[in-house]
């Protein structure tokens, strides 16, 4: 069938929206038509990485509406609303014990596919597709099963479109890896869209204190409106220091969405004593780490991947959280259609909005 998708060419080339072929649903596959799709930086990150002799359809935050299910597919049907995630394979033991993000097979099943084995093609040669197992930044998709979480039909597939990464990352954090309570300081470093979505789990799970360090006055304004007990500037010298003269010496747990080796220092530095630091951010340089001071003070630094969230679990709770406005994301999207994602593209990029999702007629 034909589809619009947009295709990158490049980390210097502009996404192109363009008519491409997607073939026919195998029997274990899903199509999808998709109707919103979240930009996440790790798409950003991809098309840098990606030659421009590659061409590859990006997006792993779609949400949209089942067209057709193959013979072997079970639990999901044609006219279901659903979410799109990353895949995963469900036997290895990773997967068995709940932890998909940690599948074995991760790499193969969400680096994308090309030549005979991707499911798009055009008139012009061979184009990536099933990037996260779905490549999202198009009008149709196929998926699968593992890939998808169906969701009650009434939900706004625009607000909920980064559920499946963004999202789930920020805010299983914090839920399922950190685990805060009401005597809990929490300390987030970044408050982008994913260190955004952990302050409003923080909120929604009763933390006591929870912190929000950046550099942009716009976004710790926004975290401050959201909830955030105490903003601060990164830009400064003394926010370790600001940090730990709160009650209890520091922050007993702190979060990471940045992988900037002086930030890191500083999250370890504002830790108290067994103090925990998880990161989701990937950083371009090596981290410096003091063991000795990690050993001496008994602090844990500790790396999670999708928020170490089980998707078919954890999504449902997010929708929960959603519709008791727990989850304001009408302060966190901004609605691109699909013939200006270049502009929604920039403006992740500049940092003027905090998740840009586009859509699909």
């Amino acid at each position: 069938m034909e589809i619009i998708a947009a295709v990158s060419a490049g980390a210097g080339a502009p996404l192109t929206v363009r008519t491409l072929t997607l073939r026919a649903p195998r029997p274990d596959e899903v199509l999808v038509r998709v109707l919103a799709c979240g930009i996440c930086h790790t798409d950003l990150t991809a098309r840098a990485a990606v030659p421009a002799t590659m061409p590859i359809v990006l997006g792993h935050e779609g949400a949209g509406v089942v067209e057709a299910v193959g013979g072997d597919v079970a639990g999901v049907a044609v006219g279901d609303r659903v979410l799109l995630t990353y895949q995963s394979c469900g036997a290895c033991p990773e997967c068995a014990h709940g932890l998909p993000g940690y599948c074995a097979q991760w790499a193969v099943r969400n680096a994308g596919r090309f030549g005979a084995d991707s499911p798009l093609s055009s008139e012009s040669g061979p184009v990536v597709g099933a990037f996260f197992g779905q490549s999202s930044f198009a009008s149709h998709v196929l998926t699968t099963p593992r890939n998808l979480v169906v969701v009650e039909p009434d939900l706004d597939p625009v607000r909920i479109a980064a559920f499946g990464c963004s999202v789930q990352t920020g805010a299983g954090v914090v839920a399922e890896v950190l685990a805060p309570d009401a005597s809990s300081v929490l300390a987030i470093f970044g408050v982008g869209a994913v260190g955004l979505s952990a302050l409003l789990a923080a909120r929604a799970l009763g933390v006591g204190t929870v912190v929000a360090v950046d550099l942009s006055p716009v976004r710790l304004a926004l975290a401050a409106e959201l909830g955030a007990d105490l903003v601060l500037d990164g830009g400064t010298d003394d926010v370790a220091a600001r940090i730990a003269a709160l009650p209890g010496g520091g922050a007993s747990h702190a979060l990471d969405t940045t992988g900037a080796a002086p930030v890191l220092a500083t999250a370890l530095d504002s830790l108290t004593a067994r103090g925990v630091l998880a990161l989701v951010g990937l950083g371009s340089s090596p981290v410096p780490v003091d063991v000795a001071g990690l050993i001496g003070r008994g602090k844990t630094l500790r790396g999670s991947i999708e928020g170490d969230v089980d998707p078919k679990v954890f999504l449902p709770r997010l929708t929960e959280w959603y519709r008791r406005g727990l989850l304001p994301m009408d302060k966190l999207v901004r609605e691109y259609p699909v013939h200006r994602i270049n502009d929604a593209v920039a403006d992740m990029v500049a940092g003027t909005v905090i998740k840009a999702v586009v859509t699909f007629p």
